[in-house]
């Protein structure tokens, strides 16, 4: 067995541990493979391994990339992602992980409509507050949401967030509890089932899942440290 594969064994069985201790099934949590500067040798060594869901942060990596992959995989969108972008990463992706404003929703519903297409989005949301990280204000979270689900083109399937860069595990957990209360909010608002809370990632997904997450993005647990000197090959 490979160390990908390997890696991948113990995040599952981290995954469903978290999730049984949050008195949860384990199925409920998705797995998404943060593939950002790994090669594509090494996500289809990780799908042949099991994982079925690929997460790129950058368009023009995707496009390098995935035609390089000989096996069926879904493919997520997962970091920011400009309105330049938006046509070539209809043509890359199932879905967008990412939308943080009505203007990047405009687009991708404009670009969605041409090509014939419903995609399905995330909204994106700053729930630590720091200046270095993108996503709507929390405050602003519902009245985006009710924007972007009036429009075509797209299916609002749910909100995503990036844990804080924090050693205090409190602060960790507050920031995805936020996440999943808003959802629940703007559900009762808006009438609207959301059921995809992406939170959590390699070093803090244990944390996530416990306070709701149904999908975690791993790459470091997965993939072992990033290499310099990042190559499609």
């Amino acid at each position: 067995m490979s160390a990908i594969a390997e890696n991948l064994c113990r995040v599952e069985e981290r995954i469903a541990w978290a999730a049984l201790r949050a008195g949860r099934r384990p199925e409920e949590v998705v797995l998404v493979a943060a593939t950002k500067d790994r090669t594509a040798r090494e996500v289809e060594e990780a799908v042949r391994a099991g994982v079925k869901i690929v997460g790129e942060n950058r368009v023009q990596e995707a496009e390098a990339k995935f035609p390089q992959i000989g096996l069926p995989f879904r493919k997520h969108m997962i970091g920011h992602l400009q309105r330049n972008k938006v046509r070539k990463a209809l043509m890359l992706f199932d879905a967008i992980q990412s939308v943080d404003s009505l203007r990047l929703g405009e687009e991708i519903s404009k670009r969605a409509i041409q090509m014939d297409r419903t995609i399905e989005v995330l909204v994106e949301v700053n729930t630590s507050g720091e200046a270095t990280k993108f996503g709507v204000d929390p405050e602003g979270a519902l009245d985006l949401l009710g924007a972007l689900s009036e429009l075509e083109g797209i299916s609002v399937k749910g909100l995503m967030t990036v844990g804080p860069l924090s050693e205090d595990v409190g602060e960790v957990r507050r920031a995805f509890s936020l996440l999943r209360s808003l959802r629940d909010e703007i559900e009762r608002e808006l009438g609207l089932s959301l059921p995809v809370l992406s939170m959590g990632m390699s070093g803090d997904f244990e944390k996530a899942i416990e306070e709701g997450s149904t999908m975690v993005r791993i790459g470091t647990a997965i993939f072992g440290p990033r290499s310099s000197g990042y190559t499609s090959g």
